[in-house]
C-alpha cells in the first residue's frame, strides 16, 4: 500500500481537535499581567489591581502560568490577530494613561 502524496498546493490532513477542561479549570478576570522570563520559559502572573488611595496600588495575584518560548510566540501571534479583528470591528484600542482622580480610585 502506498502513502498518499501531497504537493505544495495540497494541504495535509489535520487531526481532529478535542477540547476538555480539567476538574480544576476556572475562568477569572485579570487587569494586571506581569511577565517574567528566563532562557527556558516565560512566566505570566495574572491578578487584579485596585487603588483605594492615591498613594497605593494593590495587586492580588491569583494565577501563574509558565509558557515555553514557542508557546509564548504562538500566543503573541494569536493575540495580535484577535486584537486586529477586534479593532476592525470596534475601533482602535488606545493605551493612554488616565491621570488619577483626586477624589476617587483608579482601576
Amino acid at each position: 500500500m502506498s502513502q498518499p502524496k501531497t504537493t505544495a498546493n495540497q494541504p495535509t490532513e489535520q487531526p481532529a481537535l478535542r477540547l476538555s477542561n480539567t476538574e480544576n479549570y476556572r475562568e477569572d478576570y485579570a487587569n494586571s499581567v506581569q511577565v517574567r522570563m528566563s532562557v527556558w520559559d516565560f512566566f505570566l502572573v495574572f491578578g487584579t489591581m485596585t487603588q483605594d488611595t492615591p498613594e497605593e496600588l494593590h495587586v492580588k495575584n491569583f494565577e501563574g502560568i509558565y509558557l515555553s518560548p514557542q508557546q509564548a510566540k504562538a500566543l503573541w501571534n494569536v493575540l495580535g490577530h484577535n486584537l486586529a479583528q477586534y479593532e476592525q470591528a470596534f475601533g482602535q484600542i488606545t493605551l493612554e494613561q488616565v491621570p488619577p482622580q483626586a477624589n476617587g480610585p483608579v482601576h
